[in-house]
């Protein structure tokens, strides 16, 4: 094992505190030194909870030195992607709207990583509400990629994304709509996965019924992956999409065989603006893979109606979930949740209709696919990280796209489809910056997907131009830390509380 423990895997950490080789006091108190000395450089934790966290980690030495039965996660540090209510701890969304929100209870997915003796140590930065792929926001600022702090981390779980990529934090959640497990994984060299709906209980998804929403966790490799999703995928009746399912069986699989594996890939699922440069990145990656599948084809889904499916199904949960806030005060709204909730209100019950047919043909079709084939792989995001400061994408070879977000179409393709997808570290792209490979696992074959994913990353670490990247702390540090929050200062808003929120807000726009 490497001397500095902060970059040992969840599971061999969790090993160690359970050998007594480590104490818990031992690994947070490593934890926050590295967060203290790292995270000015990137930005990606907001609250902290410190004291809190010194305690519990005290407390579960106790049990493990009294004997008890100790569980899955016991005396792991874990970051809270800042979507998600914690008890006693600052939960903002990254909206001035909620800058004073201190939640009196932990959300259900939050009450099981705890109850299985996770430590959160604090919350990870998002995009206002969660809307974008560029981890910014009114109240914390920017959060910077590790492997470079001008360019941008992908969103929304970025905080929680960079957190993993610098040996911060060893677990971290995140949560998925259009891609923002995944997007984030990809931009910064570590791994995101997207469950299949309600295998991880969720809450707070306003149209309960609509699965294009999902929490799932983040980590560094794939068997931490696993440890973290055998807490997290439980029943829970606060989902109507939840099922009976035995979370533990996820820390126990074994790897595929790849050489059994049938795999289609496709640039674009026939319908995303996927940038040049990319596309030959892409293509070399599979050249570099393909000897060690069965079969290795290439697909051409038919997915032609996807970008306006997703705007309408999109929009309606924006409707759903922001009608009382933007009718008392369309401003307390950043631009992008803003535009999403207009679309939404601008629609018909007739549009609503046409997009989930369209989303019914399209996962017929979809599936018919895996008949012959047991994943499909493709590029995770269309292009290279892009500056931060720069609030979007605007074009992809030369065209301009139609709104903020139709750059995440490679990811948000798979999630109308409702298949298990993940994001995982392929090597870097043309400008040395991390490549994510997305593997989408057939319909409800989470298990499965997560097998291949083991394959594939021990394939990957041995194979030259495949193997996770990683970033170097020593020069991101050596260079002055960037000004992620100062650029324009917000006027007071009101606050979730109905207080006037008097302090200054710094914004990066």
């Amino acid at each position: 094992m490497q001397s500095d423990i902060t970059q040992w895997s969840a599971v061999e950490l969790r090993k160690a505190i359970g050998t007594k080789q480590i104490s818990a006091v031992e690994l947070v108190d490593a934890c926050i030194e590295k967060i203290e000395t790292v995270n000015p450089f990137v930005n990606a934790i907001t609250a902290t909870c410190f004291d809190r966290a010194r305690d519990e980690a005290g407390r579960a030495d106790a049990a493990t030195a009294a004997g008890e039965e100790l569980g899955a996660l016991h005396g792991l540090p874990i970051g809270i992607k800042d979507l998600e209510e914690t008890a006693d701890l600052l939960s903002t969304f990254g909206s001035p709207m909620y800058r004073d929100h201190v939640p009196t209870h932990d959300n259900s997915m939050v009450q099981r990583l705890r109850a299985a003796g996770a430590i959160i140590i604090g919350k990870t930065n998002v995009p206002e509400l969660g809307a974008g792929a560029n981890t910014r926001n009114p109240v914390w600022g920017a959060t910077g990629n590790p492997f470079n702090p001008e360019l941008n981390c992908g969103g929304s779980s970025g905080g929680s994304a960079v957190a993993l990529a610098t040996d911060m934090l060893p677990l971290c959640t995140g949560s998925d709509t259009g891609g923002s497990l995944r997007i984030p994984a990809a931009k910064c060299g570590v791994i995101g996965f997207r469950p299949s709906p309600g295998l991880v209980p969720i809450e707070r998804r306003a149209l309960g019924w609509t699965p294009i929403s999902v929490v799932g966790p983040m980590g560094r490799s794939m068997d931490d992956i696993a440890l973290q999703l055998s807490v997290m995928a439980r029943f829970d009746d606060c989902d109507p999409l939840s099922s009976a399912v035995d979370g533990a069986m996820f820390a126990r699989l074994q790897q595929a065989d790849l050489g059994n594996l049938r795999v289609g890939y496709t640039e674009d699922f026939g319908v995303c603006d996927v940038d040049d440069d990319i596309r030959q990145v892409f293509r070399d990656k599979i050249a570099a893979m393909r000897h060690l599948f069965k079969s290795c084809d290439p697909l051409a889904p038919d997915l032609a109606d996807a970008d306006r499916c997703f705007d309408v199904i999109r929009a309606a949960n924006y409707v759903a979930r922001y009608r009382e806030a933007y009718e008392r005060d369309p401003a307390s709204l950043g631009p992008n949740p803003r535009a999403n909730y207009e679309l939404g209100a601008s629609m018909t019950l007739a549009d609503y209709t046409a997009a989930h047919l369209d989303q019914t043909r399209m996962y017929k079709g979809f599936q018919a696919l895996y008949r012959d084939y047991d994943v499909i792989l493709a590029p995770t995001t269309p292009v290279s990280p892009f500056p931060w400061m720069q609030p979007t994408l605007l074009e992809i070879n030369g065209k301009p796209l139609a709104n903020y977000y139709r750059w995440l179409s490679l990811t948000y393709v798979t999630t109308l489809m409702t298949n298990p997808a993940l994001s995982m570290p392929c090597g870097v792209d043309h400008r040395d910056m991390p490549f994510g490979l997305q593997v989408v696992g057939g319909f409800r074959q989470d298990a499965r997907l997560l097998q291949v994913g083991q394959a594939l990353e021990w394939a990957f670490a041995r194979l030259d131009g495949l193997q996770r990247p990683r970033p170097d702390l020593r020069k991101l540090m050596s260079r002055p830390a960037l000004d992620f929050k100062s650029i324009v200062t917000a006027p007071p808003r009101v606050a979730h509380n109905g207080a006037r929120s008097t302090d200054a807000v710094t914004v990066a726009v």
